[in-house]
């Protein structure tokens, strides 16, 4: 691969991505496959697998390019399960030397069911991943087990999570989608796991991006009564954000050992600072989770328009961002794709 492809082509600043809202977008979310070797119930029917095509390695790393040189700085790698994809070590090690606008490397993250990863920690470290975030709805195997609908798999994850935190891919996130009357039992065990394997645990409310039709209100755990729940075993105290754009409201525990960190997008909305947009595994802009309309990015890129044209397309697309969601609103519609085909 040239090495003419890391280095940023001089943007001025008034041409970085900012949507119509004010937004400054700089947080990237690429899905490199929409497979999976999992078939967790919130997520998949467990009978529909990968729908669209994946793009080369060498296709992908254009398009991030592009978001680059208009001042994103955060790049996440997600699926589906981007262990799975080909060539994802070569991937990282190409988006590890690339350079943002201000000249520092990027901040270069993935998302990950973990059941690969007692393999590959190591070798994306060095490849230049920062960290990981690994997706794990119980801390008991039959629990698990059952979300995931695959045997073996809590296991393979829990040693997936101990190589990432040996390799260095910290602070080490786990991701837990939380559905009641499913493994809302959970939520106290988790509190301890979070002090007990230095992890930091965030809780996420289960939104409306499942393939099948799961998703009521009622089955949402809000972030209230989380807190609550954690609080009446080990109290927390509350964390400051790190940033405005910071999805994750923060929590640590009374004796500051450890950390807890609650999503809310159902019960506290958190668009108005949004920072992010995605690109889908077949080169399509989203930008929103919950959007009805793709943008094709790599449509364009195929019929052969230089990288100023598809850098004015990518900034055109972005000011038309929505505002907000609207889960749980009269006349609500689920996205075009659900949350597999689509990246976390």
């Amino acid at each position: 691969m040239a090495a003419a492809t890391l280095h940023p082509s001089p943007i001025p600043t008034a041409q970085r991505l900012t949507d119509s809202h004010g937004r400054v977008i700089h947080d990237l979310r690429v899905s490199i496959t929409d497979s999976c070797n999992y078939k967790c119930v919130y997520c998949r029917t467990g009978e529909v697998g990968a729908q669209y095509p994946e793009l080369g390695i060498n296709e992908y790393l254009r398009l991030i390019r592009l978001f680059v040189d208009l001042g994103v700085t955060k790049v996440r790698l997600t699926g589906g399960e981007p262990l799975l994809r080909r060539g994802l070590v070569d991937l990282v090690r190409e988006l590890a030397g690339m350079q943002t606008l201000s000249g520092e490397p990027l901040d270069l993250a993935l998302t990950t069911n973990g059941h690969l990863l007692d393999k590959l920690a190591a070798p994306l470290k060095a490849a230049g991943l920062n960290r990981v975030t690994v997706s794990m709805d119980a801390v008991d195997a039959p629990t698990f087990e059952r979300i995931t609908r695959v045997p073996g798999s809590f296991e393979k994850v829990l040693g997936g999570i101990r190589a990432a935190r040996e390799a260095g891919l910290t602070p080490l996130k786990i991701n837990c989608v939380l559905m009641r009357g499913f493994n809302d039992d959970q939520i106290e065990g988790f509190a301890r796991f979070a002090r007990e394997e230095d992890v930091v645990v965030r809780f996420i409310e289960f939104m409306p991006l499942e393939e099948g039709r799961l998703w009521t209100p009622e089955i949402v755990v809000t972030l209230k009564e989380i807190v609550a729940r954690i609080g009446r075993v080990m109290p927390l105290a509350p964390m400051a954000a790190r940033e405005a754009s910071e999805t994750a409201q923060r929590y640590t525990f009374e004796d500051g050992a450890g950390e807890i960190g609650i999503i809310a997008p159902v019960s506290q909305a958190f668009c108005g600072a949004c920072s992010r947009v995605r690109l889908t595994s077949d080169g399509k802009i989203r930008t929103c989770l919950f959007s009805q309309v793709e943008h094709d990015l790599y449509g364009r890129l195929r019929a052969g328009e230089t990288d100023e044209e598809l850098r004015a397309y990518i900034s055109r697309t972005v000011q038309g961002k929505e505002a907000r969601h609207h889960i749980g609103e009269p006349g609500f519609l689920k996205p075009s794709r659900s949350m597999v085909h689509i990246g976390g």
